[in-house]
């Protein structure tokens, strides 16, 4: 590791060369205060950052070693100083240095959520931040002394400003860790309970828009209010207890009139397989981390899933035990993204009417009687999700808005009206004593259980092609573009980036023809919980732009990637 005087003497010499120049800088440097390790050198001003990481002498800020060891109290951790980093950066402010990205300062700030990143490293030895910044120039030309104002004082003042003890806000780590490490309590003790999700009392549910993830107003959202008959409590970890509606195992319909507030509490259920910060509204929305958003998607890739037991005895004689399509249909999209579910081992569907295929939902008494059962090869799953629950374990919740026949399957029905939830199981049952439907049950066959496929090796010889995530709900591929916008529980372009370097690393070290897919991802993910996101990273050193997706989304992704070859296992 070269000297504080060595950096110094090194981006003086540059000033003012071809911008290349900046290559000398790659290397560890004892800076004082922290040391710097450049990892990559960006090739000029407008190309990708310059990334680097700060490692802060373990005198700058002493955490407890009960903080470091407990894995969920070192995830919490991790998030916290990587808010307090973003804090700093916006105190700081943009500083103007040249052409292009010149004197930009990139920090994976993570929003509502608390997940594994690649941001922030605690260990028992020293504090890492993980950066990307802008290397100042005129044109092609270095600015050296802008260079060098960036370094020792700009990135410094970071880490002091966020991570020094004597300005280090103790408490509220203490309290953030603590929210996480008791989120990370109730969420393990729904199974125990019979329960696949809570929502605590006093939730807001609402965002201030249906594209944005901070809460609406509090003087505006209503306040979330258990039903007395679903009302369970949860002591825990901290002292605290808290209340609120518990979903049990089994089919939940959610109805209520448009505008109600139905598909916001699924999106809050959907949501809570994650962890959100304090003050976000929805902290104690708690998920069984299996449960899966399903809906139609028109267009995507399906490769060999066995969707026979939702469709069959097709048009010309096709079968549909190894189903494939490069442009499925709602119908047929739906069913496969539930057959995945179940193989990448989701025990919880999330549906709502809105977003599926009509015709794969239900078929109602008088199109059973227009249409004859042998003419149509749906079997609607209405007729399906209680065998999903009585031979699958396979729970269901779904939001119901006129398809009044799922009464008849349901095991509890929730009624919002204006916000409020009320358990309205009795009343929905005299409703089917009253008004029988009249339709006719048509699974004629059990469902067979979901088949394994394992991704196929790349060929001997073939070149691995390009792979990257474009946003948050593109992947790309090659030349291919893969769409990602129907994983609703990929929420972060970081857990994209990360489900690009993972798929990437699966195929050069785990894929062989044999192992599936189910397999794969949950090794991946194990892989990053315990060596770290530097173990799947395709660069030197380790980026501070990844965040852990579970192995579900990695499997979903995967499913969609056109150019990734897959078979059943047991042919």
């Amino acid at each position: 590791m070269q000297s504080l005087s060595a950096f110094t003497r090194v981006l003086r010499s540059l000033d003012g060369k071809v911008y290349t120049g900046y290559r000398e800088l790659h290397g560890e440097w004892d800076l004082g205060v922290a040391q710097l390790l450049v990892d990559h050198v960006q090739a000029d001003p407008y190309a990708p950052p310059t990334r680097i990481r700060l490692r802060a002498e373990p005198a700058l800020l002493v955490l407890p070693s009960d903080l470091i060891m407990d894995t969920d109290a070192r995830v919490a951790v991790e998030d916290f100083l990587t808010r307090r980093l973003g804090v700093a950066l916006e105190l700081l402010g943009r500083q103007r240095r040249g052409s292009g990205r010149s004197g930009v300062i990139l920090i994976d700030v993570p929003q509502q959520v608390v997940v594994p990143r690649s941001s922030v490293l605690v260990t028992s030895d020293f504090l890492e931040a993980r950066l990307a910044i802008g290397l100042p120039s005129d044109g092609r030309r270095i600015r050296g002394k802008d260079a060098e104002a960036m370094f020792l004082e700009d990135l410094l003042y970071l880490m002091t400003q966020a991570w020094s003890t004597a300005s280090f806000p103790s408490e509220a780590l203490a309290a953030h860790v603590a929210l996480y490490k008791d989120q990370q309590h109730v969420r393990g003790r729904l199974a125990a309970c019979g329960l696949i999700a809570f929502i605590g009392d006093g939730a807001l549910l609402a965002r201030k828009s249906g594209n944005s993830e901070l809460p609406m107003d509090a003087a505006v959202a209503v306040p979330f209010a258990a039903p007395e008959s679903m009302r369970v409590d949860f002591s825990c970890p901290s002292g605290r207890l808290v209340t609120g509606m518990g979903i049990d195992r089994g089919v939940t319909v959610i109805a209520g009139g448009g505008f109600h507030g139905k598909s916001t509490l699924l999106q809050a259920i959907t949501r809570g397989v994650y962890n959100h910060v304090s003050g976000d509204g929805r902290e104690w929305c708690l998920t069984e981390p299996t449960a899966v958003k399903v809906r139609a998607e028109d267009g995507r890739r399906v490769s060999r899933v066995d969707i026979s037991g939702f469709i069959d005895h097709l048009p010309r004689g096709r079968s549909t035990s190894a189903f494939s399509t490069q442009d499925a249909s709602g119908s047929t999209s739906q069913a496969a993204t539930i057959v995945e579910a179940l193989e990448l081992g989701s025990h919880v569907l999330l549906i709502d009417e809105d977003t599926s295929a009509a015709n794969f939902m239900l078929r109602d008494a008088r199109m059973q009687h227009l249409v004859e059962k042998h003419r149509e090869p749906i079997t609607p799953f209405i007729d399906r999700v209680k065998e999903l629950k009585e031979r699958f374990d396979v729970s269901t919740v779904l939001v119901i808005g006129g398809a009044g026949d799922y009464l008849d399957v349901a095991d509890r029905v929730v009624l919002l009206d204006e916000y409020r939830p009320y358990d309205a199981t009795a009343r929905a049952r005299e409703v089917v004593q009253t008004l029988p439907t009249g339709r006719a049950f048509e699974a004629s066959a059990a469902l067979r259980p979901a088949r394994a496929r394992a991704p196929q090796a790349l060929p001997v010889g073939a070149r691995l092609e390009r792979l990257d995530a474009k946003s948050s709900t593109v992947l790309q591929y090659g030349d291919e573009f893969v769409d990602l916008s129907a994983l609703e529980q990929l929420i972060d372009e970081s857990q994209a980036r990360a489900v690009a370097a993972l798929i990437r690393y699966g195929l050069l070290h785990r894929v062989d023809g044999q192992t599936s897919l189910a397999q794969i991802a949950d090794d991946l993910v194990s892989i990053v919980a315990e060596q770290g996101f530097a173990a799947i990273s395709p660069f030197a050193g380790c980026s501070g732009f990844y965040a852990l997706p579970r192995s579900i989304e990695i499997g979903m992704a995967w499913n969609r990637v056109r150019g990734l070859m897959i078979r059943t296992l047991d042919g």
